[in-house]
């Protein structure tokens, strides 16, 4: 396996803690990418559910497909009312024009060049494609050490610039931006677990995976914003893309 295979599988070994300290998204970067009257959505690549879970709170009907079994069943746990389903995103296992809307939290990165086609078939005309990332915010020097620290990119911090994540294409629109601010209350374990659930952390070798976290806590327990606190807010910039899916010779 490339390096990028082994992070990518690596989730499902971290499912129940990924539930536990992986933050959600707000209920308003929902709202912004939905199409209205939208009754049938899709959550793909739904990981433990954490997009499910905002979905199905504003009383949508949810199909989450996530292709790491391990993760399925974890959010079969949290997330019982999806209907959850095993599969990849470059072979989403629903019929033609069947959803209202496509959601992808913290997964576009993981997909393969397929994906898109297979967004824009599921998509009924009309419908959007939503795609999330949490980001930190790394305007705290706090924040901006943990993301050197756990050796990041682009998709995890603002302090880089986000480029489309695709180009227009025949199926659907070029997509818009929009981000949205939140914040994760958490402790020092709750950190420490965080930063094990990356998939560079979770892809290390063991010794170095041990250095790596010790140095998270040395962190928690010298930095002036975080040393002796119980808690601390862990501040958020929600990303999302969405593209609207054309409606084919309507569109000409």
């Amino acid at each position: 396996m490339t390096t990028r295979e082994v992070q990518a599988s690596s989730f499902g070994t971290a499912a129940a803690t990924y539930t536990a300290v992986r933050p959600g998204y707000p209920g308003s970067a929902i709202r912004w990418g939905l199409p209205p009257d939208a009754r049938v959505v899709l959550d793909l690549g739904a990981g433990t559910g954490k997009v499910s879970e905002a979905l199905l709170a504003l009383g949508l009907t949810v199909h989450a497909v996530e292709p790491d079994e391990r993760m399925l069943d974890e959010l079969r746990r949290v997330a019982p009312a999806a209907h959850a389903l095993l599969g990849p995103a470059e072979a989403i296992p629903l019929p033609d024009a069947s959803v209202d809307a496509v959601f992808v939290g913290h997964a576009f990165h993981w997909f393969g060049p397929s994906a898109l086609t297979e967004i824009a078939r599921v998509l009924r005309p009309g419908g959007t494609v939503a795609l999330l990332w949490n980001l930190r915010d790394d305007a705290i020097d706090w924040v901006a050490r943990f993301g050197t620290l756990i050796a990041l990119g682009a998709q995890d911090s603002t302090r880089y610039e986000s480029p489309p994540p695709f180009a227009e294409n025949a199926d659907l629109t070029a997509p818009s931006r929009q981000t949205f601010t939140h914040t994760q209350r958490i402790d020092r374990a709750g950190l420490l677990a965080l930063a094990g659930t990356r998939g560079y952390v979770l892809a290390l070798p063991a010794d170095r995976r041990r250095e790596l976290l010790a140095e998270v806590a040395e962190l928690v327990d010298t930095h002036p914003l975080l040393a002796g606190r119980e808690q601390f807010e862990l501040p958020y910039v929600t990303e999302v893309w969405r593209a609207v899916r054309r409606n084919g010779a309507d569109d000409a």
